[in-house]
């Protein structure tokens, strides 16, 4: 391991207008290294003291580099419900069971809540996952206080809560247990086929009021999705989620996010149109957003995918952000502003009308609530 400076990526989007692209991508990981990953490079996190990085430095090594290897990290939480006031976002509570998540995609905005751990937003975000093993219990614990109030909690708000690692933990169909028990809303969020294991529950939830589900699509394309979304479930796997979701009786939404400039944003009404056919009863749509070191990690993506289109769509990104690659004010973050985002919301507002999707999922009940009963609980005084 050497010490090494990364370029800049002013430097790279030089050497990718040039002849000389195929030095710029030297300058990322061995794609062998990264198969099934997202990110093309693990630099330092942004609170190391020093930045390193794996590169090429013309020697042999004796022995090759091995791939990057999910690990899987034990945290016991000392909570589990998280608040937030954001004024566009619909949900004032949430619950991550996972920190990280293998699903690998290039434009998550979570990456950058990696470099808290001490990790990098590229590679290891991905592969270093936090298995949140008491997720359970402190839930239970939490929804058994005495000035517990109810409001709707989100799933699937920073990382997949059905990402691989739920095959093994199953802590999101523990929480979801626990939800079913107590009559408690909640509202989930994935690109996984993996929730059609909990139907039985979401079916009860349901027909109860207190769950909602949006399905995430991003491609039609098998190819491009894989690209886009490495281990997540392929395009016809998420249709039939919303197949028998709607089918069971759970409202489903398609969350059509994010909408990449000159990547994926001719989809768009493809998405809704497939997603309406499998029962799809609301839609929604987010603009690619790049806060942090994901503009680096989604840049290098673009690079090694799709090094011929790196100047155009950057360019378009910019055009929707005030000239700049991001920006983070409440209620332009999520849909940016200029004449290509205003064309992109234009079509989406009438494909969601053409295809019915042009509703709100029907609101969840806050009124059934019972605390649950702790097992280690003193007996109260008379």
């Amino acid at each position: 391991m050497a010490l090494y400076q990364a370029p800049s990526f002013e430097a790279l989007e030089q050497l990718s207008r040039s002849r000389d692209a195929d030095l710029a991508r030297r300058e990322l990981l061995n794609p062998d290294r990264i198969r099934g990953r997202g990110a093309q490079s693990n630099r330092s996190g942004r609170f190391e003291k020093q930045s390193r990085e794996s590169f090429d430095d013309g020697w042999d090594n004796v022995e090759p580099l091995s791939i990057f290897e999910t690990v899987e990290h034990v945290e016991r939480a000392k909570s589990i419900i998280t608040t937030n006031d954001s004024p566009d976002i619909g949900f004032e509570r949430s619950i991550n069971a996972y920190r990280g998540c293998e699903h690998g995609c290039s434009y998550c905005y979570a990456r950058p809540s990696h470099a808290f751990l001490g990790h990098s937003a590229g590679i290891e975000f991905e592969r270093d996952i936090y298995v949140k093993v008491n997720a359970v219990e402190t839930l239970r614990a939490e929804l058994a206080a005495r000035n517990y109030k109810v409001k709707p909690i989100a799933m699937g708000t920073n990382t997949d809560p059905y990402q691989p690692a739920e095959r093994k933990h199953r802590l999101t169909r523990g929480i979801l247990e626990v939800m079913l028990e107590t009559r408690h809303p909640v509202m989930i969020t994935t690109k996984s086929a993996l929730i059609m294991r909990d139907l039985d529950i979401l079916t009860e939830l349901a027909r109860l009021g207190l769950v909602k589900v949006a399905i995430s699509m991003t491609s039609m394309d098998h190819k491009l999705s894989r690209k886009m979304e490495p281990r997540a479930s392929s395009p016809a796997r998420r249709l039939e989620a919303i197949r028998l979701l709607s089918e069971a009786g759970v409202p489903v939404a398609v969350f059509a996010s994010p909408m990449i400039p000159a990547i994926n944003d001719m989809e768009l009404e493809r998405i809704l149109d497939a997603a309406k056919a499998q029962g799809a009863t609301s839609a929604s749509m987010i603009l690619l957003r790049l806060p942090g070191e994901v503009r680096d990690v989604f840049r290098e993506w673009l690079l090694r995918h799709f090094p011929d289109r790196v100047r155009h769509v950057l360019a378009l990104v910019r055009d929707t952000r005030g000239g700049k690659d991001y920006d983070s004010r409440f209620g332009t973050r999520m849909t940016g502003e200029g004449p290509y985002a205003t064309l992109l919301r234009q079509r989406f507002d009438k494909a969601r009308e053409r295809y019915g999707l042009d509703v709100k999922l029907p609101g969840l009940r806050n009124d059934l609530f019972v605390a649950p009963q702790l097992e280690n609980a003193q007996m109260s005084l008379f």
